[in-house]
């Protein structure tokens, strides 16, 4: 664990100054006004800083140390953690810049230290950062102005900048955190050790991140899967687009972008991602209270209609159920409200409604058993008495397992009461379509963590056609093959349980109309090239060839086309298919994502797929639930449940399919990218009608 990092006995700061414009200062300063442990100022230059003796080096210092904060030039730090190891330093905090991130020199600046620190058995915070903060020890190990609030929710950030202002917002908004860490660089501690270490923090309910990059996927996915079985995580992830993406040379691979990567992850490890700061901290207002619902049905209580029906709105669009109470609970407040309320859901309780009236349905709908969480809405008219109505939202918070959550809409008026809200551990927000949109979240968290693990179907493929499998990837590898299309990709996914017409290579146009013959038409023909990935683009396919004279002809019309689309491609031949008719287009494929690795990717096929981009992706493993959410997620889904009296597609193949390339790429991770495009889905199994491996 790296509890030395958040909980020092003892801090040295290498590079402490008397200079207020000097971080050195600034550190120093933040540390002596709150923190209790000892506190070393290090300087080979100075006596005394801020009255404290000074120290001119770690080693020097005669009682044990913690942990050592670093603000000097970046060529020296790598001097100074040789002496920090020396003095038996369990932990470094690098502020300095000046390393990875500047390039050049910096690159080979930063791993020496991150050399020297692993040798050492140090943990290392930075370099290029902001430092650390715990309030519960009241220990400021930056150079941000000030600690934010004490509370229960720990903030993880790799931009220092970004750290300082929320930090600022947090006060600004009396947001509380438990500890707070700035890892810049992340040479040495990353988003993954934090992850792990809030998850066992017993300070800490929520965990906050910002980050642009992870280091390591798999470890990620593994720790952030059992830390969100814990305690929530909420991430910002920048760097949405996919602008600067790498080019792809498949399909699959052009559909992936980095980004759809991250949100997979996110999805498969129950962490929420948030779009921006704001909504990071709505969302975490949410998960304050520590209480999940037992369902989707909400109710809203307002006092205003307006914003009644934003709630609502709001709420339909997410698939939260607005149903009405019991008949039981409706008779009972409909004895105490005016005959204008209106009952059902929003519970509309008009405009000079007082605590009384709010009363009179909370009451009742704490008690419904078809109520799983209540949003109470308020606008501070003339005759509403705010703070007694904050009262009695907590007072009825506190006596339910249900969430409660409100939005008070105003200014000044509102004030204290949501002072008292928060006080309480109320959620509360002043727009009714983001306390909907945060609620949503909450409810989504809930679903994951209560979701049971279902039993898989087995795929019945054999170690004997796994290991032939393997033998054709590596032979082709040995000899320098990297992409690998036609009659090679369809043996090695046939191995895995693929179904592929018949078909034979044609050299010459007789041999077509021979192999035709054999097959029976009508026959598909398309160019054999290893360096003709898109066939139809270069005129390399015909289809539908119903007798010998087609055929020949369709030979020399393919292989003319591509020598004047693509002179320098080379041409094995034209292969001959049997012609399958009848199904539904879909393609099925993997790419390869450099932070999380294999994902496989669903969607409707044929040319359209990547200007439609309807598709649908999941991190390998992908398991058989996984692969039936991939389906029914595309908008294209219910094509497949049949349209205008056709029969229901099979689901299930599909869903064997995607098994079956996860599987693919996990006994054989040499494979980077495939493409089953088209793939004809029958109302009872499936064929795949074209096949590219690259490798």
């Amino acid at each position: 664990m790296i509890d030395f990092i958040f909980n020092p006995s003892s801090i040295a700061v290498v590079g402490a100054s008397s200079e207020e414009k000097k971080v050195g200062f600034s550190v120093l300063k933040n540390l002596i006004d709150n923190y209790l442990g000892k506190i070393y100022p290090v300087n080979p230059g100075r006596e005394e800083i801020l009255s404290l003796k000074c120290y001119p080096s770690v080693s020097t210092i005669p009682d044990k140390v913690d942990l050592a904060v670093i603000v000097i030039p970046a060529k020296a730090v790598a001097e100074s953690l040789k002496d920090c190891a020396k003095a038996g330093v369990k932990g470094v905090v690098v502020i300095t810049a000046g390393f990875k991130e500047v390039g050049g020199d910096g690159v080979s600046r930063e791993k020496e230290i991150v050399d020297i620190v692993r040798t050492a058995g140090m943990r290392m915070v930075g370099p290029n950062c902001l430092g650390v903060m715990n309030t519960k020890n009241k220990m400021n190990a930056s150079f941000a102005p000030s600690l934010p609030p004490d509370g229960r929710i720990a903030f993880f950030s790799q931009s220092g900048a970004l750290g300082v202002a929320i930090i600022d917002w947090a006060i600004q908004n009396n947001f509380g955190f438990s500890k707070f860490v700035s890892f810049g660089n992340k040479a040495d501690l990353n988003e993954t050790d934090f992850l792990e270490y809030f998850a066992k923090d017993e300070d800490t309910d929520v965990i906050l991140g910002y980050i642009e990059d992870v280091v390591n996927g798999k470890k990620f996915l593994e720790i952030a899967r059992e830390v969100t079985k814990i305690k929530p995580v909420i991430l910002i992830k920048s760097g949405a687009t996919e602008a600067g993406a790498r080019a792809a040379s498949s399909h699959t691979g052009a559909l992936a972008g980095s980004d759809r990567a991250f949100s997979e992850a996110f999805r498969k490890t129950g962490i929420i991602r948030a779009s921006g700061i704001q909504e990071l901290f709505d969302t975490a207002e949410m998960f304050i209270a520590k209480k999940a619902p037992k369902g989707k049905r909400l109710l809203i209580v307002t006092n205003a209609g307006g914003p009644g029906i934003i709630a609502a709105d709001t709420a339909d669009k997410l698939g939260i159920k607005l149903d009405p109470m019991t008949k039981s609970s409706i008779d009972a407040i409909a004895e105490k409200l005016p005959s204008t309320a209106s009952l059902y859901n929003p519970v509309d309780i008009i405009g000079d409604a007082t605590s009384e009236r709010y009363k009179i349905v909370l009451d009742q709908a704490i008690k419904d058993e078809g109520v799983d969480g209540i949003c109470v809405i308020l606008t501070p008219q003339a005759m509403t008495d705010v703070d007694n109505i904050a009262d009695v939202v907590i007072s009825n918070a506190k006596n339910s397992d249900k969430p409660v959550f409100t939005s008070f809409i105003g200014g000044s008026r509102i004030k204290n009461a949501l002072n008292k809200l928060k006080e309480s551990s109320i959620p509360c927000f002043t727009d009714p379509s983001v306390a909907i949109n945060a609620y949503s979240k909450l409810i989504h968290f809930t679903e994951l963590r209560n979701k049971k693990i279902s039993k898989e179907s087995e795929l019945n493929i054999s170690i004997e056609n796994i290991n032939k499998a393997k033998e054709i990837i590596r032979d082709l590898q040995s000899k320098g093959v990297l992409e690998i299309g036609g009659e090679e990709a369809m043996e090695v996914l046939s191995l895995y349980g693929f179904s592929f017409p018949e078909r034979a290579l044609a050299k010459t146009p007789m041999e077509a109309v021979a192999i035709a013959e054999r097959i029976g038409y009508p026959v598909v023909m398309k160019v054999s090239s290893p360096h003709i990935l898109h066939k139809t683009d270069v005129g390399g396919v015909k289809l539908n060839l119903n007798n010998e004279k087609s055929v020949y002809n369709a030979f020399i019309e393919i292989t003319t086309n591509v020598k004047r689309v693509m002179p320098d491609a080379y041409i094995e031949g034209v292969m001959i298919y049997e012609m399958v008719t009848g199904g539904k287009e879909i393609i099925l494929g993997v790419s390869y994502d450099r932070t999380f690795g294999h994902m496989i990717m669903f969607g409707l096929g044929g040319i359209y797929v990547e200007v439609l981009k309807d598709v649908s992706f999941r991190i390998v493993p992908v398991s058989e639930e996984e692969a039936f959410d991939m389906i029914g997620e595309i908008k294209g889904s219910k094509i497949l449940d049949g349209v205008r009296g056709e029969k229901p597609y099979d689901k299930k193949d599909i869903a064997n399919c995607i098994r079956k390339l996860s599987k693919l790429v996990e006994d054989i991770p040499e494979i980077k990218e495939v493409d089953i495009n088209p793939y004809l889905v029958m109302n009872n199994g499936g064929i795949g009608l074209d096949a590219r491996i690259i490798i």
